[in-house]
């Protein structure tokens, strides 16, 4: 969370706490109107500057963003606390309207229910019944309770609201709990989904047995390389055939084409560069796209892989005499995916032609 939104968080509960405390503010100065207050209009002019002067200093503490290190840097809790002692300031003041105005403390404490732990907020409620209890002790002991038998009713009341509202906010705490835990075991679950879609991705986008990418995969690659070309940037195209490929199924069987296979697709990873495209096109056919490659490198690439392919030692197969025909191409700004791989397959078709176990371009063709 950046500086910045810590400070409007802050200031938009700032902005509650002082709408809450103004209209307490309000309403006593109509129980001052009413006759029901016993103060001078000095005195709570003085007591009600000094709460507007406690929240200005809570407030440029906000704003300074220096207690952003507490463990609740919106001090939510010393709030409540200064809210309680004026409210307890104000209710000792108070005789008749004494009872209407005990709904402020639960209207201070509702501002801490879902800010303040389940034992801040205890202490905060025991701290409301000692406060109220000890004023009306007070006034027992001089002998000023104008009626002491209302006086213990609204301390009886005001402890069965407060015990309710310390379970209604461990309630609260424990659906916050549980909510808390729910959305950590959704995103768990989200992120086991996710692995699985890469997962999935991954199995559909490449060929089981070489483990190379597949046709359809190779097709959206280079299409998407094609469309990001720019002018004077040229990729090497190549499709490669395995030579003999059905007669070694005819005699070895299978497994050992399979093996073939496997054995290539090693050989190729290690010619190879890091982002150079290679894919199983079909049966013993495979494409190669080497982006930012001019004619020289692709055939300098397409030979390497094919003596080195040439040198591959099967174990437990007695297969000798393996090699490849490949047929090179360009790709250019402008042209077509299905017209380059139509002119490396036909220079694949002309190294085949002509002996097999070389390496055809597509330019010597035109240039000829």
């Amino acid at each position: 969370m950046t500086h910045n939104v810590i400070q409007s968080l802050l200031l938009k509960r700032f902005t509650l706490a002082a709408g809450t405390y103004g209209l307490a503010l309000l309403l006593l100065w109509l129980a001052l109107l009413s006759g029901h207050f016993k103060a001078s209009v000095f005195g709570a002019a003085l007591g009600s500057g000094l709460v507007v002067l406690s929240q200005g200093v809570l407030l440029a503490l906000f704003l300074t963003g220096r207690n952003l290190r507490l463990r609740d840097p919106s001090l939510t809790e010393v709030q409540i606390l200064l809210g309680l002692a004026w409210q307890t300031w104000l209710i000792a003041h108070l005789d008749s309207a004494r009872g209407a105005f005990l709904v402020f403390y639960v209207l201070i404490l509702l501002f801490g229910l879902f800010h303040l732990s389940r034992k801040a907020f205890v202490r905060c409620a025991a701290l409301v019944f000692v406060s109220f209890s000890a004023v009306n002790l007070w006034e027992g002991y001089q002998f000023q309770l104008q009626d002491p038998l209302l006086a213990a009713l609204q301390v009886c009341v005001l402890f069965v609201v407060l015990a309710w509202l310390c379970l209604y906010a461990s309630y609260v705490q424990a659906s916050r709990a549980r909510m808390r835990q729910r959305r950590f075991a959704l995103q768990a679950h989200q992120d086991t989904l996710r692995g699985m879609m890469r997962q999935l991705e991954d199995l559909v986008a490449t060929d089981e047995l070489t483990g190379l990418f597949n046709r359809r995969h190779f097709l959206r690659l280079a299409s998407r390389e094609l469309h990001t070309l720019s002018h004077g940037q040229v990729h090497g195209l190549a499709l490669i055939d395995l030579d003999h490929f059905k007669r070694i199924n005819d005699v070895h069987g299978h497994a050992a084409g399979d093996q073939v296979l496997q054995a290539f697709a090693a050989v190729a990873g290690a010619c190879l560069r890091e982002g150079d495209v290679l894919a199983r096109y079909g049966g013993e056919e495979f494409v190669l796209l080497l982006p930012a490659c001019d004619a020289q490198r692709l055939t300098a690439c397409c030979e390497r892989l094919r003596i080195a392919f040439t040198d591959v030692q099967l174990i437990g197969l007695h297969i000798h005499d393996l090699s490849l025909s490949a047929g090179m191409t360009l790709l250019e700004l402008g042209d077509d995916l299905d017209d380059a791989l139509h002119r490396a397959d036909q220079a694949l078709y002309r190294a085949k032609r002509d002996g097999r176990n070389r390496c055809a371009a597509a330019w010597e063709s035109v240039d000829a």
